[in-house]
C-alpha cells in the first residue's frame, strides 16, 4: 500500500474481511484491527523513506489458531516503546500492542531494506453453529 493515511483504513478493512472469512471471533478481530491500525499509522507517520516506497501488511492464521499480523516498511529504524505523559496526544501505540498482543516484536528485513513489526493474537475459531 502507498505510504499514505488512507492506507491505514484500507488495511483495517482488508483485515476485517479476511478475519470474517476465517471465522475469527469478533473480539479478536477488533483487537487485531486496533493493533494493525497502530502499526500502519507508525509506518505511515514515522518511516521516512523515499517516494514510491510502500508499506506491506500481511495476516496469517497459523496452525493452533494464532493470528499473526505483520507490517513492513522501508525504514531501517526499529520501533522502541516510549512512555507517554498523560497530556501527550500520541506515543501509546506500541504500549497498546505490548499490552494486548500475545506476543510482538520487530526485526530488520532479512533480505532487503527496512523492517518488519509484528504481533500475534490467540484466535480460537467461532462455533460453526
Amino acid at each position: 500500500m502507498p505510504r499514505h493515511a488512507r492506507s491505514v483504513g484500507r488495511a483495517r478493512t482488508l483485515l476485517r474481511e479476511q478475519a470474517a472469512s476465517w471465522k475469527i471471533p469478533d473480539e479478536v478481530t477488533e483487537t487485531a484491527v486496533l493493533l494493525l491500525s497502530e502499526l500502519m499509522t507508525n509506518a505511515y507517520r514515522h518511516a521516512r523513506t523515499s517516494p514510491g516506497r510502500e508499506i506491506w501488511a500481511r495476516c496469517v492464521l497459523e496452525d493452533g489458531g494464532r493470528l499473526r499480523v505483520t507490517v513492513t516498511d522501508a525504514n531501517d529504524t526499529l520501533p522502541v516503546p516510549r512512555r507517554a505523559a498523560p497530556e501527550d496526544e500520541s506515543g501509546r501505540g506500541l504500549a497498546l500492542v505490548a499490552a494486548l498482543a500475545a506476543d510482538w516484536g520487530a526485526a530488520p528485513r532479512p533480505c532487503g531494506i527496512g523492517k518488519t513489526v509484528w504481533f500475534e493474537l490467540e484466535s480460537p475459531p467461532r462455533d460453526a453453529s
